[in-house]
């Protein structure tokens, strides 16, 4: 077999965020305090070996409360829940810990608040998600979704209705700010929140892989195909000029795409764990290709605690 001699570059940051570690260890210390199995209310980040790993050590991923029996603890997922969610949860007496990334909850606030202004909010996000699903369901009301710029063109409010929007945590920055701009073209006083919405995490490993891109012909994103935050990398890379796929696991390589590369790029998704950044690495290695080059990043330290009754356990 033909085998390649093609450089590997790792993107740095790339990998597990604050809020995604923060959603893992919420849900194994509450295996641990309260013993399994522990109920997940939808996968509660978007990778199917984290969630396999969970499920072996109790957790039982559902995605309604219904399936969840009486008296139970459930955990909600890092992309957030609606109100009416957290509602039937109480009224079922259930044990609930929130897994909610801070950087969600923090845009659901504005959604409150916008709300309680009487404004119509604009949601900037990608429909069924769970995301945004959470953060729709944080007004009874008066919300509309854009995905793209033909929703923004079809919206219809007479120009003195209250408007304001919000996006998505894990979107692409390049095209959150192209709706942003539309949405500010069309409706001149439409207002944003205090700080843009899309999180330091995303903005990270986007920037990562931009300045990674440029110096490759092909980039590999490993991440799960419903994580959001990794299909925009794959974009990214791809407006970048690379040929970009993205892999759940190193088998799932294609080595005659490797045997055509000069330049591979690697980086991961905020839900996929550095060991399988790994195992594609050892793979592109068995593959032929020279050992990885690190590159230089931004280099993060945030940290979000526990819920304050797991801190303990």
């Amino acid at each position: 077999m033909t085998r390649t001699t093609a450089s590997v570059l790792l993107a740095n940051p790339r990998g597990f965020c604050a809020g995604v570690e923060r959603a893992i260890s919420t849900v194994k210390h509450a295996i641990h305090k309260f013993g399994k199995p522990i109920y997940v209310r939808h996968e509660v980040v978007h990778n199917r070996f984290v969630c396999d790993d969970l499920r072996a050590r109790g957790a039982i991923f559902v995605e309604e409360l219904d399936e969840v029996p009486s008296g139970s603890t459930v955990v909600f997922s890092a992309h957030g829940v609606s109100r009416a969610v957290r509602e039937e949860a109480e009224r079922r007496g259930l044990r609930v810990f929130d897994a909610t990334c801070p950087l969600v909850t923090k845009v659901h606030l504005e959604v409150v608040r916008m709300n309680s202004a009487r404004q119509h909010i604009v949601m900037i996000g990608h429909k069924n998600h769970p995301e945004v699903e959470g953060t729709m369901g944080q007004a009874d009301s008066g919300v509309s979704l854009v995905e793209t710029l033909e929703d923004v063109q079809q919206l219809d409010f007479a120009p003195d209705t209250p408007l304001a929007y919000v996006t998505q945590t894990t979107l692409s920055m390049a095209d959150a700010a192209e709706l942003i701009a539309a949405l500010q073209a069309r409706y001149p006083r439409i207002q944003g929140p205090k700080k843009e919405d899309i999180c330091y995490a995303t903005q990270n490993r986007q920037d990562a892989v931009k300045a990674m891109a440029v110096k490759c012909d092909a980039v590999i994103v490993v991440g799960s195909p419903n994580s959001s935050n990794s299909n925009r990398l794959r974009e990214v890379a791809q407006k970048c000029g690379a040929d970009a796929c993205m892999v759940e696991s190193a088998d799932l390589i294609d080595p005659v795409w490797v045997r055509s590369k000069k330049n591979i790029g690697v980086t991961a998704g905020a839900s996929a764990p550095e060991v399988l950044v790994q195992a594609v690495v050892k793979r592109l290695r068995e593959l032929g290709c020279a050992e990885p080059e690190s590159l230089d990043g931004k280099t993060e330290s945030v940290h979000f605690p526990l819920p304050r009754e797991l801190k303990a356990a």
